[in-house]
């Protein structure tokens, strides 16, 4: 995903608005999913400068930015919490599995 105005062979040049600055992007192929991603950062954008009363587009990017990396470093956490004992749980079902079929053999 590219903001050069220009478009590659495969991806449709998209244009999308963010905190109402117009932007050309490469969609890769996946225009629906380019813009969803253009209205949840907006959205964000939105939040913060009504929350803080900021007119600082760039400050207000940077809140939404930190913003949008903690729900990410905390998916991210929770993934990790989740993929620990479901790993342990598979690893020990393979065992049983594979233990009885060395047993029909």
């Amino acid at each position: 995903m590219t903001d050069n105005g220009g478009s590659s062979a495969g991806s449709a040049t998209v244009k999308i608005e963010i905190y109402d600055q117009s932007y050309n992007v490469n969609a890769d192929g996946n225009e629906e999913y380019l813009k969803e991603l253009a209205a949840y950062v907006d959205g964000k954008m939105r939040s913060i400068a009504e929350s803080t009363r900021m007119v600082d587009s760039l400050k207000v990017a940077v809140l939404a930015a930190l913003n949008i990396a903690d729900e990410t470093f905390t998916l991210r956490q929770r993934q990790q919490e989740i993929d620990g004992p479901l790993r342990k749980r598979v690893e020990k079902c393979v065992a049983m599995v594979e233990k009885a079929l060395e047993h029909t053999n």
